[in-house]
């Protein structure tokens, strides 16, 4: 059995856990190229540790009378209520995060804040600040906070994530177990993996130790630039087995300036229910592997009705995308400013027909 973590290091009452995991081709630099730098990671890690924060949140805890029949005699009720000491303090969570700019930008995971009354951000200097949440993604798990100081803020800066390979080494800053600044490192383990978290999961998957209380750190590159933001680990006992999990930096850096932009991510939709292609399918077609997306139903008035698509569909490409996952599709279709004409291209009945739709704006009831 294989437990994924989404991994703040909260009490454990407050413990986030969730099922979930898949695979990718492995491509080796010269071994040159891979080498510790020169006496170590020492000099990255005096640069990019004071740009790396701990947070701290406080949520409202529940009440175990929320859990209790509601026809249950006052006097059994304030039994079971005092069975539990401390059931209306705070809950308390921990997690990590990175200073972008000058003036405070801070970004960190979305279920480190979520649920939360309280942020409070701290420098490894010793500075604390109170933050508030600009924006909250909980597709990508992302999110931006703002806290306000009197002088410039120490930061660090993106690299690209799309030129990474299998193989290359990485370093993670963070606050595991709330012990505060501790750094480890390792290299890339895989690429591209789909941890079935969400239409998003293109995870860097590294063996560099992350645990409770990462989430949210940045994980950097050998030229000290951020390449991922730590989000999850696969652990059968709750610590680091080596299997961790980062959201690629080309993703991050687009959701946080939407997030900046308006507190709010707009996602285009296109209103179907796709499946894969059967490999009994992809042989009568010729194909030697299954590809694109199969439309199961077509919702009544959206833009894939008025664009034409039809139950059976076979979508081979949108935009500029080619269709050989589902993923693919879902994707391509959620990064699509909404209100966008798109032109795509699908196999019916054997021929292939181009169309185009007008993306719509995705919502929480949108399929």
């Amino acid at each position: 059995m294989r437990t994924l973590l989404k991994i703040p290091a909260r009490t454990a009452s407050a413990a986030l856990t969730a099922a979930m995991l898949s695979a990718t081709a492995l491509t080796f630099a010269p071994s040159t190229a891979l080498a510790v730098p020169a006496g170590g990671y020492a000099d990255l890690v005096e640069e990019v540790s004071p740009a790396v924060v701990f947070i701290e949140v406080t949520a409202k805890a529940r009440p175990v009378s929320g859990n209790l029949p509601e026809n249950i005699p006052p006097q059994l009720r304030r039994h079971f209520e005092n069975m539990v000491p401390g059931q209306n303090l705070p809950q308390q969570g921990l997690g990590s995060g990175f200073i972008i700019s000058p003036d405070g930008q801070v970004v960190t995971n979305h279920h480190v804040v979520a649920g939360a009354e309280t942020v409070k951000v701290k420098l490894a200097d010793g500075r604390s600040f109170d933050a508030k949440v600009v924006g909250s993604d909980p597709l990508t798990d992302i999110a931006v906070l703002k806290i306000t100081a009197d002088v410039a803020l120490p930061t660090v800066d993106f690299g690209p994530s799309d030129t990474l390979r299998v193989g290359d080494e990485v370093v993670a800053v963070g606050n595991p177990f709330g012990l505060g600044g501790t750094v480890t490192s390792g290299i890339i383990s895989a690429l591209s993996r789909d941890i079935r978290s969400g239409p998003f999961d293109d995870f860097i998957q590294t063996d560099a130790a992350i645990n409770r209380g990462n989430s949210g750190g940045p994980l950097f590159n050998n030229a000290g630039k951020v390449v991922g933001v730590n989000t999850a680990i696969i652990s059968p006992g709750g610590g680091s087995v080596g299997i961790g999990f980062a959201v690629p930096s080309d993703l991050v850096q687009t959701v946080v300036a939407d997030l900046v932009d308006d507190g709010v991510i707009a996602r285009g939709w296109l209103g179907v229910n796709i499946r894969p292609m059967s490999q009994e399918v992809a042989t009568v077609l010729g194909y030697d592997a299954p590809k694109g997306a199969v439309i199961e139903a077509v919702s009544e008035n959206s833009p894939a009705a008025k664009a034409g698509l039809r139950k059976d569909d076979i979508v081979l490409s949108f935009a500029s995308t080619q269709v050989n996952e589902l993923h693919d599709l879902t994707r391509a279709v959620a990064t699509t400013t909404p209100e966008t004409k798109t032109s795509l291209i699908v196999l019916r009945k054997g021929e292939e027909v181009s169309l185009e739709v007008t993306v719509g704006t995705r919502t929480p009831e949108a399929a």
